[in-house]
């Protein structure tokens, strides 16, 4: 598949929304907070557990998805609250000021449904944000991404593929309801005719979730390939996507990936009803990362230089999100600095600064922001509470 061309904006072409106003209501560990911000990077420190997280967590419910721990919305109520939640920040850039909303109902008509808002308007889901803001991040969950399972990988993938193309989770979503019907028919001995039909729509979905994750990481190698650098403290990352279906649509047309991956579905019912689930599928690929300049697997590489690749894919994905969007992403790194020696430190935060768009950086101690002194907003938390 050949990378399809980009257009490569520099932080003083891009749109670089910035968050000026933070306002929690019930949120977590927080009863009441309204944050005023006025820095490009935004550095929160305090001790394990008073709250950093769930403020970089509620920052990224302003994208399509569960947020940054993909926890259910019904977790996020602060317990002895309300019942419901609402967040809301100010957003500013050079089209001006956007008031962005989110959160549950309390009570009565509407009660435990995600609420989405924009300027005070209610909107349809929150893809609808992405036309004001996009986010990327890092957390410390995400350390061991290369050396767990495919599975992981594959929901990092639709992160970064969601970012740059906010109707992929609708696409997701739809094909695991897809194989979730062919599995239950399989299951219960089906009409050939049914899993004809359900098989269609498996292959249709399939291919376009498979489409939409290529793009993604032939527009990302190629970004990554324009701007590779040996010396860097943030290693660039050879990847490949592996699966069948993903060799189908490499190689052939769309209609003709459908036709192929809908005749494997049906060669393959006995032994896909033998094991309970479809075998063969986008459900089924990898994310192959190799360490580019040593020419190893990512899972071979050492904790240290697992976590900078890591740290390198996460900026380049940023950069491609600005190259594709026209507008600097806002990129919430939890606990980043921590692992990182001084040198590494200050070659990350010279990164952010490049990439134009905000920055929102947590750590326990203070002491890994003092690079940062003078250029950012270095705020103290404790439980409920966030002082400047």
């Amino acid at each position: 598949m050949t990378a399809p061309a980009l257009t490569r904006l520099s932080a003083f072409d891009a749109r670089c929304p910035r968050v000026r106003r933070v306002v929690l209501a019930d949120y977590r560990s927080y009863p009441a907070l309204d944050l005023d911000l006025d820095a490009a990077v935004v550095a929160l420190t305090g001790e394990n557990g008073a709250g950093k997280t769930n403020v970089l967590e509620a920052l990224s419910l302003f994208t399509a998805g569960r947020g940054l721990r993909r926890a259910e919305f019904s977790e996020c109520v602060r317990s002895g609250g309300s019942g419901g939640f609402s967040v809301s920040i100010l957003l500013q850039d050079d089209l001006g000021q956007t008031r962005l909303g989110t959160g549950l109902e309390p009570a009565g008509e509407g009660a435990g449904v995600r609420k989405c808002r924009i300027d005070g308007a209610p909107v349809g889901s929150p893809r609808d944000f992405a036309e004001r803001l996009r986010i990327v991040w890092m957390t410390p969950a995400m350390d061991g991404l290369f050396a767990g399972s495919a599975g992981e990988r594959r929901r990092f993938l639709d992160r970064l593929v969601l970012t740059v193309d906010p109707a992929h989770g609708s696409r997701v979503a739809a094909l695991e309801r897809a194989l979730r019907n062919r599995n239950r028919l399989l299951e219960t001995g089906g009409e050939p005719a049914w899993l004809d039909a359900a098989e269609r729509e498996v292959a249709e979905l399939g291919v376009a979730v498979t489409a939409a994750r290529l793009e993604t990481v032939s527009r990302l190698a190629a970004l990554v390939q324009s701007e590779r650098d040996d010396s860097s403290p943030f290693p660039w990352a050879d990847f490949a996507l592996a699966g069948e279906v993903e060799a189908l649509v490499a190689a052939h047309s769309a209609l003709e990936a459908e036709d192929r991956y809908r005749a494997l579905l049906a060669s393959g019912r006995g032994r896909d009803a033998a094991a309970g689930r479809t075998l063969v599928g986008p459900q089924a690929s990898d994310l192959v990362v190799r360490h580019g300049p040593k020419g190893v697997e990512a899972r071979a590489c050492s904790t240290g230089e697992q976590k900078a690749l890591l740290t390198g894919l996460v900026l380049a994905h940023a950069r491609l999100v600005t190259a594709v969007s026209g507008m600097a992403p806002l990129v919430l790194l939890d606990e980043i600095a921590a692992h990182f020696d001084p040198v590494r430190r200050r070659a990350l935060y010279e990164e952010l600064a490049r990439l134009g768009g905000q920055a929102w950086l947590t750590g326990a101690d203070p002491a890994a922001f003092a690079d940062l002194a003078g250029r950012a907003q270095i705020l103290r938390v404790t439980p409920g509470r966030i002082e400047g």
